[in-house]
């Protein structure tokens, strides 16, 4: 397909430099820079994917609500503390 862009003039010049050192056109150049900025930005968009990895049938896997943090966290420092100075 044929189409028209406007490049830098410093920038075509560096093209035709660039292709007569590969002997190659200043089309192919393009095509194949083309190429790999796609190519990058979709591995790129690949790599910050998250997937999540779960085990077991899903839902809760304890009765606990974790939407209440601060009770937790006070339950966990009672159960970890709350017994050892009990016990000394």
């Amino acid at each position: 397909m044929r189409t028209t862009i406007s490049l830098d003039d410093s920038l075509i010049d560096g093209l035709k430099k660039r292709a007569a050192e590969r002997g190659t056109t200043v089309s192919r150049l393009i095509e194949d820079s083309v190429r790999l900025s796609l190519a990058k930005a979709k591995s790129e968009s690949a790599e910050t994917r998250f997937k999540l990895v779960t085990y077991g049938r899903g839902g809760r896997v304890t009765g606990a609500d974790l939407d209440e943090t601060s009770r937790l966290l006070e339950e966990d420092d009672l159960e970890k503390y709350g017994r050892r100075g009990r016990e000394g």
